[in-house]
């Protein structure tokens, strides 16, 4: 059996999930059993997120903890995530895994709907950054040594100009009036190549950048 210590990870390759799974081990006694990741099998990219698998992997293996991907199709459905998540969750509740921590900061309905979800599984989550000031908090990645490139933008509220640039004090300058510095309302997603948590920095090339459903520009990043 797992230790009761031992939690899983919910890990998008970002920033955000960079911060909690350091706020988790600052602050707990604890090792991770896995860092659970979804994947779009028809790009074979982080979702949302779009980092090649590839790099994804490399990430897992600087942190030294070991990756568990949830594979899900192009058009999933609400019902097909749900459905796959659940599974991975079985797997590891089966060994004694009982918690999940996330990198959400303030959404209070995606944290229900993540708890919800969880208790279908009799398992519980943790929110290490929960009610943090965001400000402070992408302050503070930048702060203690944490790198990490913007790989996906919404033209709603950016320019595609911010696909591709680094999260560092310049960005967080540049953000237009509304934006929030940890892109917690869906406004970029990031992809973090090296820190304190990583033994050595993930080395890529910036690819094109690439407009998907007439809204989101992603940068692709090419493993060196």
């Amino acid at each position: 059996m797992i230790p009761a210590d031992q939690f899983l990870f919910a890990w998008s390759g970002g920033k955000d999930s960079a911060m909690a799974l350091y706020e988790l081990r600052q602050k707990h006694s604890c090792e991770i059993a896995a860092l659970l990741t979804t994947v779009t099998s028809g790009y074979d990219r982080i979702s949302m997120h779009g980092v090649r698998r590839v790099l994804l992997e490399q990430q897992a293996a600087s942190l030294n903890i070991p990756l568990k991907i949830v594979s899900i199709s192009t058009q999933s459905s609400n019902e097909e995530y749900e459905q796959k998540m659940s599974e991975a969750l079985r797997e590891y509740k089966e060994q004694g895994i009982t918690s999940v921590a996330f990198g959400d900061i303030f959404l209070a309905d995606l944290r229900e709907y993540r708890e919800q979800n969880l208790a279908k599984a009799d398992m519980s989550a943790i929110f290490p950054l929960w009610n943090m000031n965001t400000a402070e908090l992408a302050l503070s990645f930048i702060e203690k040594g944490f790198r990490a490139v913007i790989t996906c933008i919404d033209s709603n509220v950016l320019d595609k100009s911010f696909a591709g640039r680094m999260f560092d004090q310049q960005f967080l300058n540049d953000l237009p009036q509304g934006v929030d510095p940890c892109g917690e309302n869906g406004e970029f997603h990031s992809f973090v190549f090296q820190g304190p948590l990583f033994r050595n920095k993930i080395e890529f090339t910036p690819g094109e950048v690439v407009l998907r459903d007439e809204r989101f520009y992603f940068q692709d990043l090419i493993p060196s």
